[in-house]
């Protein structure tokens, strides 16, 4: 019997033998979770985008191979005609290349289905500052926050809003963001039965913060939380998360080097120092644990402060960089950090826990441009493009399904429950192709 038809039959069996988890995920806690990052963030030419064109898996909305951001393809084959976008692409196999679209309410309800069938808890739904009012994109963050909400709800998910600074403006981030929250506290949006709640409240996280690269000062940032507080007063308060700078606890390397940063990291109530890129192998991973991971835990205990570990499958931005003509200074190739076939990602798991963690963050669900998508893409190099350069799951020399890393997401979130032991070995096996 050969590879592909067994890897068929294997998934046919973790179908019908059910989700590995719950059915309902519970919403109060973050404890014993694994929340993956969603981005949502593409768009293709005719779905009610205002920009009506290909966004984010193309550069200037335009379908071409230099144009190309992503390194990473889907696996779209489950997806029905009316959620496939058609590309210009043919792969070396001679069949057309398809995509996909956030905006469509049934490919987001089918990425929770996924979710549910391997057992990971759900999303931390990224919202850009940027598109936010009074941007005119707004109306596709609005979109896809109901396509989210919907999906978690009928999967049996949760879900919270984790906004993102990236490239925000800094005289206006943070009125920007505190009136967006404040809108969709209005709304109703932390009423729903799957948004997440931790510590009797809900869960509202922002990304980037203290960064370098980032447009935040400690002073404009405390007075944010403060102002946060005061807007989800009258809703039930907030569980304020922060995805932090590696360095946050020494205040050197990625963080801006302000003492005053301390203040704003000891007023949160969870941490998760972003890690992606940070290390490239087994041996950075350990270092990692070493010099980071098991201090910074130790340190958020003695604050009171949970801590959620950032766990990545491997890297790769290629296209993305290329196109912004900074290839030469950042990476020599596609699949700068190799995934080796679920090992990478599964070392970081092991330590994680074994260091005493008790939730984990996921980078992430859906991030195709910057190659650390968990969800399912192209497997086998056959069904892409010669040309741009992509990666495909059997590029570190495994034959491997295009659920993978669900099943491995999966299997991170029944190790955080205590439903399987801890082991550093990978807990499903691949068949290596070479």
């Amino acid at each position: 019997m050969k590879a592909p038809l067994l890897i068929l039959l294997a998934t046919l069996a973790r179908v019908v033998a059910g989700a590995p988890g719950p059915a309902r995920v519970d919403a109060s806690t973050l404890k014993g979770k694994l929340i993956m990052g969603y981005q949502g963030w593409f768009a293709c030419p005719g779905d009610n985008h205002p920009r009506g064109a290909w966004v984010h898996w193309f550069a200037r909305g335009t379908a071409s191979a230099v144009n190309t951001t992503v390194d990473l393809l889907p696996d779209v084959s489950e997806l029905d005609a009316d959620e496939r976008c058609t590309t210009p692409w043919v792969s070396r196999r001679g069949k057309p290349v398809q995509l996909f679209s956030s905006q469509n309410p049934k490919t987001v309800a089918r990425h929770f289905l996924w979710m549910k069938q391997h057992g990971i808890d759900g999303v931390a739904l990224q919202r850009f500052i940027v598109g936010v009012r009074p941007s005119p994109n707004s109306p596709a963050l609005d979109r896809v926050l109901a396509n989210v909400r919907s999906a978690s709800e009928a999967h049996g998910r949760v879900f919270h809003i984790m906004y993102d600074v990236a490239g925000a403006d800094p005289a206006n981030w943070a009125q920007r963001l505190a009136d967006d929250w404040a809108r969709l506290e209005a709304e109703g949006v932390t009423r729903s039965s799957a948004y997440q709640r931790h510590r009797g409240r809900p869960v509202l996280a922002i990304a980037g913060i203290g960064l370098k690269t980032r447009p935040s000062t400690a002073e404009g940032t405390l007075r944010l939380i403060a102002e946060l507080k005061k807007i989800s007063a009258p809703y039930g308060g907030i569980t304020l998360l922060g995805s932090l700078p590696t360095n946050w606890r020494t205040l050197d390397g990625d963080n801006i080097p302000d003492p005053a940063w301390t203040k704003v990291y000891q007023s949160l109530d969870v941490m998760s120092p972003w890690t992606v890129g940070r290390f490239r192998d087994d041996a950075g991973a350990d270092r990692y644990r070493k010099e980071r991971l098991e201090p910074d835990i130790a340190e958020a205990r003695r604050l009171g402060i949970d801590y959620m570990p950032v766990v990545f499958p491997g890297f790769s931005w290629w296209n993305l960089m290329s196109y912004r003509k900074q290839a030469e200074e950042r990476h020599a190739a596609t699949n700068a950090i190799p995934r080796r076939c679920g090992r990478f990602y599964w070392h970081q798991v092991a330590n994680a826990v074994d260091a005493g963690a008790t939730m984990l963050y996921g980078a992430m669900f859906d991030e195709v441009d910057e190659g650390t998508a968990m969800f399912k893409i192209v497997a086998d190099s056959k069904d892409l493009p010669a040309e741009p350069p992509f990666v495909a799951l059997d590029a570190d020399g495994c034959a491997l399904p295009s659920d993978w890393y669900l099943q491995l997401a999966g299997k991170a979130a029944q190790l955080l429950r205590g439903a399987i032991p801890l082991s550093f070995d990978l807990p499903i096996h691949a068949q290596l192709s070479k």
